[in-house]
């Protein structure tokens, strides 16, 4: 077996790193200016911690917003725990850094989406699906006659 490099574990560890580095200043210094952010999670994984009302409403998954008022913003290597205000119910949560979905920062238009991993059966299974996609989607290009290409200009869309 070859050896790689796995870019896409590394992308994401970095951007989980960098969610780090911004969660830490503003538990040491606040949110500054119009900065806040919408922070989509994986309310099923089996790291996250919330109160049980907020995982029955949001079986998969929950976006939160930290602008205006948060509490107790404790961040550590693995994830982070705040308390955040449902309907003038303050409840505590704890996101691993591994169950975000999406980073959201829109004072500022930044934001990161982390890919979804599935697992290998379920990889395998979409690859076999796609597979007869394709087989039947060529089977239909295959009756369909074949068509002369048309070359065209630039320098006519010129002006």
């Amino acid at each position: 077996m070859s050896r790689s490099i796995d870019y896409g574990n590394l992308m994401h560890e970095a951007m989980r790193g960098l969610i780090r580095k911004v969660l830490l200043d503003v538990s040491d210094n606040g949110l500054p200016g119009n900065h806040h952010f919408f922070i989509t999670f994986d309310t099923s994984h089996p790291d996250a911690e919330l109160a049980d009302w907020l995982s029955d409403r949001y079986p998969g998954e929950m976006t939160v917003v930290m602008q205006h008022w948060y509490d107790g913003l404790e961040v550590s290597e693995e994830g982070f725990a705040v308390t955040l205000n449902f309907g003038d119910a303050p409840e505590p949560l704890y996101i691993p850094y591994d169950a975000i979905r999406t980073f959201v920062d829109p004072s500022v238009e930044f934001g990161l989406r982390f890919e979804q991993q599935e697992s290998e059966e379920d990889a395998e299974e979409d690859d076999v699906e796609t597979l007869k996609q394709t087989d039947e989607a060529e089977l239909e290009v295959a009756e369909e006659p074949a068509k002369d290409a048309e070359i065209v200009s630039l320098d006519s869309f010129r002006k």
